[in-house]
């Protein structure tokens, strides 16, 4: 495996997608290797690395290591590949894109984040303007503007403007790995009147936390990727839920279909409808949150796994 330059310890997508080769380890009894990414510069040679070491599959764990991870898997085709969070169009025989729609299940985040606002102002953030970013930043808008619509209220989504297409993003350079310039960026929202915050900016997001936790109990995050108050248990009374991706069951099973000879490429699409993405449990938070917004969650998960509901992301998965 090859994190990208947030590193293993981003509490975030690299830890979890590491959790799932961890368990191919113990489960499936396969030996397997890490490499851990320090800058962008180092993708193509931390690929050819595992290449060397004889890997059987490669698992890449992150957008930005798209065009290396094509060129390994092309110039490799012997060797197979996962990629995390990608969706290359026409990927090789050999290179299988583990993909998640959170776009829904930050549709769901946004909704519950408008029925807990005392401000009537929530926000997002992301760490790059990218679509593995921007796709949490559309769906956590729209459930807001749904939640307007279903209540007649008029709760304020800042931080991202889905008709431009632009908003708030953590300061340059490795802008995943700035924890000071998350906290930053988080605070600038908070002074702006939000109180409830969605990071999607790996493990600078720990900084929007740190600003949260500093408010003195005025304004709590929804965490993203994992579960953030098992990833952050000191944090854990300040989160009130983490849209979640299954990248560890998703990178397991590419790895077990590697062993098995049943890998392919086709995309595995983590949904809510499948489980591979959703909301984590309430934890701290769930006496807080009124029995009627559990059951509006619900339904509304219900309503977009039938279609009645349909949110608009350019950065779904097709």
């Amino acid at each position: 495996m090859v994190s990208d330059s947030a590193g293993f310890n981003d509490k975030s997508f690299n830890e979890t997608s590491l959790q799932g080769l961890n368990k191919a380890a113990s489960d499936l009894g396969v030996k397997t290797a890490k490499v851990e990414s320090k800058d962008d510069k180092d993708y193509a040679t931390n690929l050819q690395s595992m290449v060397d070491a004889k890997c059987s599959i490669i698992v890449s764990v992150g957008f930005l290591l798209e065009k290396p991870t094509l060129a390994a898997a092309k110039a490799n085709p012997n060797v197979k590949f996962a990629i995390v969070d990608d969706n290359p169009a026409n990927p090789p025989e050999n290179l299988k894109p583990l993909i998640f729609n959170t776009a829904q299940s930050s549709f769901e985040a946004g909704y519950l984040a408008s029925a807990l606002t005392k401000t009537g102002k929530v926000a997002t953030f992301g760490g790059m303007k990218i679509p593995t970013v921007t796709i949490f930043m559309d769906g956590f808008s729209q459930g807001v503007d749904y939640y307007n619509k279903q209540k007649h209220k008029s709760v304020q989504a800042i931080g991202w403007d889905v008709k431009k297409q632009d908003g708030q993003f953590v300061p340059q350079p490795n802008p995943f790995q700035n924890v000071s310039g998350g906290k930053a960026t988080a605070q600038a929202l908070l002074n702006q009147g939000a109180d409830i915050i969605l990071p999607v900016a790996g493990n600078a997001g720990n900084g929007a936390l740190q600003a949260v936790k500093s408010s003195g109990g005025k304004a709590n995050a929804i965490w993203v990727d994992g579960d953030g108050c098992k990833t952050q248990p000191a944090y854990c009374s300040n989160i009130i839920t983490s849209v979640f991706k299954g990248m560890d069951v998703a990178v397991f099973d590419a790895v077990k279909a590697a062993k098995d000879g049943k890998f392919d490429n086709k995309p595995y699409v983590g949904s809510l409808e499948d489980g591979g993405t959703g909301l984590s449990p309430f934890h701290e938070f769930d006496s807080k949150i009124p029995a009627d917004v559990k059951n509006e969650l619900k339904a509304i998960k219900d309503d977009i796994n039938s279609g009645k509901i349909t949110i608009t992301s350019k950065a779904q998965p097709k």
